[in-house]
């Protein structure tokens, strides 16, 4: 059964005091849901202004065309609920309305949080450091030209430049993205920014802005021409900013806010001291398991994680990779269930009505590789636990980024470092040597791994049975290993 939730609160009441960067799907389905569901019930008059950088200028467009509200389609086991959501008061882009547009916009004094969702990539940094990354082709451009700023970063410098300025209060920066500890990561990449640029910038930052952690979980597909029709079947007109997502939804919050927040509470998220336990949890059990059934579905000719949850043996796995090797790694605190967590996450893989492509989840690996799976090998290193299945899925994930599947078909391998993962392989072909020159990645693979003789020699294991037997057969012998 379908049902439609219209809006029930007047939009003119609403303020942006947020501006978020990073206009996409999770965005908005997520966030902008929070601030949209907090003013039906409650007087709040926080509403957002949305900014896309690079890429997304059409989506804008589109946007201001239909009085800047959208649909969410939350899709359950049997029963979907469309939400119109109505908490987007502007929208710019910065290559319509210009650089400056937007660098002002964000100066406005009524700005009170900064948000992103702009992927790991976005914050340009060295995920071996955690520093910015200097060699950044779009740092090198904020550093040649900081007023005329091109990624995220170079424009929340120069928006708090603006601000210190014109004596403003600063606005608080909050990272919404799938990164462990994304304030820290976004508070390192500003201030490593600003100490380039003017170090008693720098300083002001450090002294008055803060950087909250956030964990962020919806599963939130791609849209497709399918969903956007499904969507469109239900509200009776076509919404192309639409987008489907499940209907869990779970935001914790670290409460570190300089100029005020929603009570994001009243609509369940999770404010606390210490977000880094549930970003542990999150990025471990259902972005890891997520991950492995990526690369080992999308080589075994599964498109969508629904599908891999069909196969026995891949079900199986993923929960064992949950339960045996990423739940002992996490110290949480009292009352958190992980077993129960675990079901719950294969409950929500196995939702058929939810189309979230291997291939999309597959993106961008090199980025995502270290916190959802290499530092639990670490820990299990450590304390000589087995960690087959986390091995199977780093060999996985090279296997994948051959850019050739097992039936000879081309794989599109969308990652920052595809460049370099051709040259390896144009180098050693579909061969176990392509082990060690991968592990060579020093911004994928620390020292403490890539010289550890047992974790190459069990990563190259995997890799072999990989091309021996195929993804499919290679789950099911692993299954027997754990």
């Amino acid at each position: 059964m379908d049902t439609i939730q219209r809006t029930t609160y007047d939009k003119n009441k609403l303020i942006p005091k947020i501006l978020h960067l990073g206009f996409g799907a999770f965005h908005r389905a997520h966030q902008a849901l929070f601030a949209d569901q907090l003013a039906r019930i409650s007087d709040s008059d926080w509403g957002y202004a949305e900014v896309n950088l690079i890429g997304g200028e059409e989506l804008i467009e589109l946007l201001k065309k239909q009085d800047l509200q959208y649909c969410v389609l939350e899709k359950g086991n049997g029963s979907n609920t469309a939400k119109i959501i109505n908490s987007v008061c502007e929208a710019l882009h910065a290559k319509v309305e210009g650089v400056d547009a937007v660098l002002e916009k964000m100066a406005e004094p009524q700005i009170a949080i900064v948000s992103l969702t702009v992927t790991e990539k976005g914050y340009c940094t060295d995920l071996a450091t955690g520093k910015l990354d200097q060699n950044n082709p779009l740092i090198l451009k904020d550093l040649a030209n900081p007023q005329q700023p091109t990624s995220a970063i170079g424009y929340i410098v120069e928006a708090l430049r603006r601000r210190k300025v014109r004596n403003l209060a600063p606005f608080t920066v909050m990272s919404c993205d799938n990164v462990m500890e994304n304030g820290h990561i976004a508070k390192s990449a500003v201030l490593g920014l600003a100490y380039q640029i003017d170090p008693e910038l720098a300083q002001w930052i450090e002294q008055n802005v803060t950087f909250p952690c956030t964990m962020v979980d919806r599963i939130v597909p791609a849209a497709t021409d399918e969903t956007l029709q499904e969507i469109a079947d239900i509200l009776g007109y076509y919404d192309p900013c639409a987008i489907a997502c499940e209907e869990f939804k779970q935001w914790v919050i670290e409460d570190n806010f300089v100029a005020g927040r929603p009570r994001w509470e009243l609509v369940g998220a999770e404010l606390v001291k210490d977000v880094r336990p549930f970003e542990q949890m999150k990025l471990r059990m259902l972005n890891g398991s997520h991950s492995f059934l990526a690369y080992l579905g999308y080589l075994g000719g599964y498109q969508h994680i629904s599908d891999t949850m069909q196969d026995p043996h891949y079900r199986q796995a993923a929960l064992k990779l949950m339960l045996n090797e990423q739940a002992p790694t996490l110290s949480m605190p009292d009352g958190i269930d992980l077993p129960r967590y675990a079901d719950l996450l294969i409950e929500r893989f196995t939702n058929p009505s939810l189309k979230h492509r291997t291939w999309q989840i597959a993106m961008d690996g090199s980025q995502k590789l270290p916190p959802r799976m290499l530092e639990s090998v670490h820990y299990h290193l450590s304390n000589q636990h087995n960690f087959s299945l986390l091995t199977l899925g780093i060999a996985a994930w090279m296997r994948y980024v051959s850019g050739v599947d097992e039936q000879q078909q081309p794989i599109e391998v969308k990652d920052p470092l595809s460049e370099k993962f051709d040259a390896i392989y144009q180098k050693c072909g579909l061969h176990v040597r392509v082990v060690e020159e991968l592990l060579a990645i020093d911004s994928i693979f620390p020292s403490s791994l890539r010289d550890n003789a047992y974790f190459v020699s069990e990563v190259k294991r995997a890799y072999q049975t990989l091309l021996d037997l195929g993804a499919k057969q290679a789950v099911s012998r692993y299954l027997q290993l754990n």
